[in-house]
């Protein structure tokens, strides 16, 4: 982003924004901002701010503090007010319903996932566990980690 002039900013403007327990730079416009929470993409943060009423260009800096409290009710309410295909978290299994998953909860809420495979031993779950690649990816020539890379000639 280009330097911005302190004095352009003016004396009221916040450099960091907290908005779902997550740091929100306050140079960056909002719509962009809102992408560094976890489970906020691009296209959750457009809809979050149409459904607030908030520029997605305007820095996240100029924000009033009502602005803010609309944006943080728009994102408790988020999984409410959408169509069942734009949630990140469909049909749950324990509650059977869609929810939108954000912050903490989702590093949780997949590592949940993830041992659950694994302790009943599905394939998926084996294939986490031992580090390998889980949806079929090709193993021999690409993804490899470690120095060695390919195959020395006899001298």
């Amino acid at each position: 982003m280009a330097k911005v002039n302190e004095a352009e900013l003016g004396d009221d403007f916040s450099y960091i924004l907290r908005l779902a327990d997550s740091d929100i730079d306050g140079l960056r416009p909002i719509g962009q901002g809102l992408t560094s929470i976890p489970g906020v993409g691009k296209r959750t943060a457009g809809q979050i701010c149409r459904m607030a009423g908030i520029d997605g260009t305007k820095l996240g800096g100029h924000m009033t503090d009502a602005e803010q409290e609309k944006i943080r009710s728009t994102i408790d309410e988020y999984a409410i007010n959408v169509p069942w295909w734009l949630v990140n978290r469909q049909r749950d299994l324990q509650s059977n319903e869609d929810a939108h998953i954000i912050g903490t909860e989702v590093k949780l809420t997949r590592k949940d996932d993830v041992s659950r495979l694994a302790s009943i031993k599905t394939y998926r779950g084996i294939r986490h566990r031992s580090g390998h690649k889980v949806r079929g990816q090709r193993l021999r020539s690409n993804g490899r980690s470690g120095s060695t890379l390919g195959v020395q000639r006899k001298k």
